[in-house]
């Protein structure tokens, strides 16, 4: 039974989806005006885990992701660069996807922007304004927080309370200080549409409204992002949209927020420049290992980020990459038929797969999930070291169970993924270096020159890369 945290209700629920075998998904997504930092990278790798668990659980995923392609950082950007708005977006959703493919992100179904959505954001609005939700003025639109009553449900807060922010001045002109804009007058040096309120464009609320409503219907599973956006970004999607269906009961029904990223312990801020792009880590590590570094923590948790924590991240990784290396090697070797110790092998593999999915079961807990791979790949290898040293055999049958099994957690949590075709084409060329500088490390061993054989090893070594001798013959793993 999969129970997920809901930050409406501050409690974990049981997960009943709208439609038997069917999960509905809006996901915030990036305003592109620079490229993705390790902020960006959290929300949607771990959308990407709970969708690809989703699947293996049985279910159809329908995943609706927005690009806020029209906003005041964009067009502060091409301003200052002396280019168009639609530029600056366009390239750095290229960057968007680039990192992202590297991530091993699963595309969304849709990907609608703002851009595109103008008429569907107008239609909104006007219905807003014609139920008395929201008043237009000199041009501008608002939503009347007061009209509401639910306001403040999800964040906890009270309306007496609140003092104006998000992205909008206090403006005297407001019925009160929290109503926020849904329509912007135009200003010179700025995109516009035109408008039953005059040339303008939309606030920043409003478009995730607008496209999650239109590609998922009035009520919907799931809505997630960051934990900033609970307030006030989320809360006023709910006002406005379930204002405009009249039901205050539909919208989206379970939120998920993931938890903030710090820096070395510090909030991470641009003001504090310890802001970290994707891009710029992925000079530095291998996206596999900034994934599993994302992944290891559960996502509601705080993760800091540190080289020490990326560093850790790597190591560990590399044991589990190093099981199925072992793994690999069992495999290209004769079988036989069946033993006893293959077989209890699959009883503990089966054993922890209920482990890791009753973790992911319990709220995405990936951390948990994580230690029962573990378990497993330290039973894998404990069974390459008996099959290699011939104090056991190697049954096929059973060990490929335990194979899937371990395959079947990896791609639950998107890790040790290798495109299919390059894996094929450098496997082949790394296999063919590595034997051509194993053969010349024996060749000196044999020829007694133990200094170019330790200088192999000891070079080898510093590029990660271990050289075993072993009762089959010499192999070579990644440290």
């Amino acid at each position: 039974m999969l129970r997920v945290y809901n930050t409406l209700t501050k409690q974990k629920e049981e997960f009943k989806p709208l439609e038997p075998g069917k999960v509905s998904m809006y996901v915030c997504g990036v305003t592109p005006y620079n490229h993705p930092h390790i902020g960006n990278a959290r929300p949607f790798v771990t959308w990407d885990v709970i969708k690809r668990f989703l699947r293996k659980s049985g279910y159809a995923v329908k995943h609706i992701q927005n690009f806020t392609d029209v906003d005041d950082k964009i067009i502060r950007t091409a301003n200052t660069e002396g280019v168009q708005w639609n530029d600056i977006a366009e390239r750095y959703i290229k960057a968007y996807f680039s990192v992202m493919d590297k991530l091993h992100v699963d595309r969304a179904d849709v990907y609608p922007k703002v851009s595109t959505h103008i008429a569907d954001i107008i239609a909104m609005i006007t219905t807003l304004v014609e139920k008395g939700y929201a008043y237009p003025v000199e041009g501008d639109v608002y939503f009347s927080v007061e009209k509401f009553d639910g306001y403040g449900k999800l964040s906890g807060r009270k309306l007496e309370d609140m003092q104006a922010g998000a992205r909008i001045e206090v403006d005297v002109r407001k019925h009160h200080p929290m109503d926020f804009a849904l329509w912007k007058a135009a200003k010179p040096g700025e995109p516009y549409w035109e408008s039953p309120w005059g040339n303008g464009r939309p606030g920043w609320h409003i478009e995730c409204s607008t496209m999650s409503l239109k590609y998922l219907g009035t009520t919907f599973d799931f809505h997630g992002g960051g934990s900033d956006l609970i307030f006030p970004h989320h809360e006023n999607e709910i006002a406005q949209s379930q204002a405009c269906c009249s039901d205050h009961d539909s919208f989206a029904r379970y939120w998920l927020h993931n938890g903030f990223i710090t820096i070395n312990q510090e909030k991470m801020s641009k003001s504090l420049n310890n802001f970290f792009t994707v891009q710029d880590i992925l000079q530095q590590y291998p996206a596999d290992v900034l994934r599993f570094f994302i992944v290891a923590t559960h996502y509601r948790s705080p993760l800091d980020f540190s080289d020490e924590r990326l560093k850790e991240a790597q190591t560990s990784l590399g044991r589990l990459q190093n099981s199925l290396d072992n793994a690999k090697q069992l495999q290209a070797m004769p079988a036989t038929v069946d033993s006893t110790t293959a077989a209890a092998l699959l009883q503990k593999a089966q054993t922890e797969k209920t482990g890791f999915y009753e973790a992911m079961e319990d709220d995405f807990n990936t951390a948990l999930a994580l230690s029962h791979m573990f378990a497993l790949s330290k039973e894998i290898n404990v069974y390459y070291h008996a099959v290699t040293t011939g104090k056991a055999v190697y049954d096929v049958v059973n060990f490929v169970g335990v194979v899937d099994i371990y395959q079947d957690m990896a791609d639950i949590l998107g890790i040790l993924v290798q495109d299919d075709a390059i894996s094929e084409a450098n496997d082949t060329l790394l296999e063919g270096l590595m034997q051509l500088i194993i053969d010349l490390r024996q060749q000196a061993r044999a020829s007694k020159d133990w200094k170019a054989a330790d200088t192999i090893r000891d070079e080898l070594k510093k590029l990660d890369v271990v050289i075993e001798d072993s009762p089959t013959g010499v192999r070579w793993k990644r440290g």
